[in-house]
């Protein structure tokens, strides 16, 4: 008898514990997210016309790091590896990564990466997939594409959309990714408005999945006609307080902005996302 009254006081005082540790981290002091960065495709409207100009601009609000994208001038817009590290150091800015076609010109993207100076290769989109088949095909071409970034000495990694948090024969095409790409070759970039449009709980995911991802979207967006329409930080659905908190917690390294639907101009919208994140504590 007292051993078993010993166990029921030694669990109560554990599930006690539990409960204090977790309103200690719900009142704990709130953190600044500082650096963060931009993915350079929220400027696409304007930046292939002027690329010096508008990345400028974007270090004047507050950016010090870029995700870039392969537009029409490839991702370091026209420049050698070595005069975009020179033109972004001048600004007291790095670009950590970019997103790339991954079924082209593979290793010139890793030369290219490496000379000027990022750590990241994602793979943005790969569309819908109408059966696990398929996802297994992807699964194994991400394993094969990221052993050769790695050998190349970067991180290859895949940043997601909805339909990759929506249930396809009772289960979840990302899930499902993560459990069948090698860790030690595939890391993921988890985009906050479209796990949210899925209908799927970021905290939760996070919490289990966490350490899989090294980078993060943050965009808002809010339901218009039943659809989403992004919108300026903090004017939307995400609720980025404990979200990104969760992130953090978890490991998470690199907090990108992206926004690709705007209010009233491009820069409007990407220097009130600024101004949001400098004050945002979580």
């Amino acid at each position: 008898m007292q051993r078993r009254s010993f166990l029921q006081q030694a669990g109560l005082l554990s599930a006690g514990a539990l409960t204090l540790s977790h309103e200690l981290l719900a009142s704990a002091p709130g953190k600044a997210i500082n650096p963060f960065g931009v993915q350079l495709y929220s400027t696409r409207d304007i930046l292939p016309k002027d690329p010096k100009g508008v990345m400028t601009q974007l270090a004047q609000m507050g950016y010090k790091q870029f995700e870039s994208y392969s537009g029409p001038q490839g991702f370091l817009w026209g420049m050698e590896p070595k005069e975009m590290k020179s033109f972004l150091d001048g600004l007291g800015v790095k670009m950590i990564s970019t997103h790339f076609d991954m079924n082209k010109d593979l290793d010139k993207s890793i030369d290219m990466a490496n000379g000027a100076g990022l750590s990241y290769l994602l793979c943005p989109y790969i569309g819908v997939q109408k059966t696990f088949d398929d996802w297994k095909r992807i699964a194994d071409k991400f394993n094969t594409v990221g052993e050769q970034v790695r050998k190349g000495g970067l991180k290859f990694g895949y940043h997601n959309h909805d339909y990759s948090f929506k249930p396809l024969d009772g289960k979840i095409p990302q899930e499902y990714l993560l459990a069948n790409t090698d860790p030690k070759n595939v890391m993921f970039e988890l985009d906050l408005c479209w796990i949210d449009v899925a209908g799927q709980d970021p905290v939760a995911h996070l919490n289990k999945y966490g350490k899989r991802y090294e980078l993060c979207h943050i965009k808002d967006y809010k339901k218009v006609g039943g659809k989403p329409v992004q919108d300026d930080l903090g004017k939307g659905n995400v609720d980025f307080k404990k979200t990104l908190r969760t992130a953090m917690n978890n490991g998470m390294k690199y907090f990108i902005v992206e926004q690709e639907e705007y209010p009233v101009s491009v820069l409007g919208s990407m220097k009130n996302d600024a101004e949001y994140m400098k004050k945002l504590t979580v």
